[in-house]
């Protein structure tokens, strides 16, 4: 079942005013971020496993949004 909401804004509206470079850079981090997570995992040391998710829909949010961006 969704969880939308008319009066909700999406994670992806707050992301549309950034500047490219602000996406950019964020995209970079969370690579990062995964890259670690992944290092970690192989050692078993990872906290919050739900993290991997949540990083991987941050990148695709915003390289989606860059791409909008881009076509206009």
């Amino acid at each position: 079942m969704s969880n939308y909401r008319k009066d909700k804004p999406s994670a992806a509206s707050a992301l549309r005013p950034l500047a490219a470079a602000e996406l950019q850079k964020r995209v970079r981090e969370a690579r990062e971020e995964l890259l670690s997570l992944r290092l970690k995992k192989a050692t078993g040391a990872v906290e919050n496993p739900a993290r991997f998710r949540a990083l991987r829909r941050e990148v695709a949010r915003c390289l989606t949004v860059l791409g909008q961006a881009n076509k206009k």
